[in-house]
């Protein structure tokens, strides 16, 4: 069962998103910081945390959970360093992901052979 929530819920947030691409003016990139902000917002609410115990991965891999992430890591720096943590908390719960993206993005570009488009 847990599958079928995970399918169902990562797939209506897909959906959404692809609805914004192709109904909307707005470029990629503007929807995907949106997802991240939403993300921010519902686990600035608590509400995130409640959709990914319900779908696990189905809303635990999409980009808004990175916002969730984002927020979790802030709210820890706030409690533990003080207001300093609003600038801190961000970096380092994003380190790994940002960490993973760049190392895993440059050994596909060893392996693989990019082109430029004409």
């Amino acid at each position: 069962m847990i599958y079928l929530k995970a399918f169902i819920v990562g797939g209506i947030i897909c959906a959404i998103t692809q609805i914004f691409i192709d109904k909307t003016k707005l470029m990629p990139g503007r929807i995907m910081v949106g997802l991240v902000v939403i993300g921010t917002i519902l686990g600035a609410f608590g509400w995130y945390e409640h959709l990914i115990d319900f779908a696990g991965a189905g809303a635990g891999v999409p980009l808004a959970s990175f916002g969730n992430g984002l927020w979790k890591g802030v709210k820890e720096a706030v409690d533990k360093e003080g207001f300093i943590g609003i600038f801190m908390g961000g970096f380092k719960a994003g380190a790994v992901g940002i960490s993973g993206a760049l190392i895993f993005g440059y050994l596909a570009s060893l392996v693989f052979k990019p082109k430029m488009k004409e």
